[in-house]
């Protein structure tokens, strides 16, 4: 029988890794699945000397690192009794190690370690590897400032059914509103047709885009919008600036599938809230 697929938490001992441990655990609770909790440390690119220091109990850099995965296993305890966790120490890269661990699981989350101070960029370089590399969905969480707020998803002239499919199973598992937008878009620069123009097959990308997310997700409610903005981030961004979570496709494929297009990289550095990269297999 195959093994139940699990939800990854990656933590490094920071306060957002934190909350990220504390969400994914939640999550996993909601859904019945199994919690594991990993820690990479860096210590073995750094130095030799890992071990403890003579005479001083409790001591050494493997030690530490082996500490900051026991809180991590700790704050997810608190959060989810009940679940089933399990943790594991790993030696290298967090990005590269965690986008191996992704593979045929359900779910990796992690914190948001950028520097939001600096051009706005919310989101530090794992997150974002790991946003590119996963072989499964990767959450980021950052201040979760709306957590009984709609789940956002934002669908292109494809329908994006991954990004869908993931944003019905995050709203059906925590019993939330499921709000689908497609914006409608004309590049700065190129010339308009009128407030009506290609106004049909928006809406008819939104309608098909309804009617999956209400078969998929029927005791889910579901509503949905047509957006207009010369530029598709801004408009995700504002439309779900009050979202418990924003969820987006990548358009990462082939020699480029180690990306997550420009719309997704947007969405990651700045929305104010959590946000969900839908990633198949490296992409799709």
């Amino acid at each position: 029988m195959e093994e139940p697929k699990s939800v990854i938490a990656g933590y490094d001992g920071s306060d957002e890794a934190a909350g990220a441990i504390r969400w994914a655990a939640r999550y996993a609770g909601q859904r019945s699945l199994p919690l594991h909790v990993v820690h990479c440390s860096l210590w073995p690119l750094l130095t030799r000397n890992l071990g403890p220091v003579p005479g001083v109990a409790d001591s050494g850099l493997e030690r530490a690192a082996e500490a900051v995965l026991e809180e991590g296993l700790q704050i997810a305890q608190a959060a989810a009794p009940a679940l089933e966790i399990d943790a594991t120490l790993l030696h290298g890269l967090p990005a590269s190690h965690l986008a191996a661990v992704s593979a045929r699981q359900e779910l990796v989350v992690v914190g948001s370690r950028g520097l939001g101070g600096f051009l706005g960029l919310l989101v530090g370089s794992v997150s974002l590897e790991l946003a590119a590399t996963a072989s499964c969905p990767v959450a980021v969480i950052r201040s979760d400032r709306h957590p009984d707020g709609p789940v956002v998803v934002a669908v292109d002239g494809s329908g994006s059914p991954a990004a869908l499919s993931d944003a019905c199973t995050l709203a059906s598992a925590a019993h939330a509103a499921l709000s689908v937008i497609h914006v409608h878009h004309t590049p700065a620069g190129y010339p308009h047709h009128g407030p009506h123009w290609g106004k049909d097959a928006a809406e008819a990308v939104l309608q098909e885009a309804l009617h999956r997310a209400r078969k998929q997700a029927p005791s889910v409610p579901v509503d949905g919008t047509v957006l207009h903005d010369a530029s598709v981030p801004r408009a995700i961004l504002e439309a779900s600036a009050a979202a418990r979570m924003v969820v987006v496709g990548t358009k990462g494929q082939g020699f480029f599938r180690e990306t997550i297009g420009s719309t997704a990289h947007a969405v990651l550095h700045h929305a104010q809230g959590p946000v969900l990269v839908s990633r198949r297999g490296g992409g799709h």
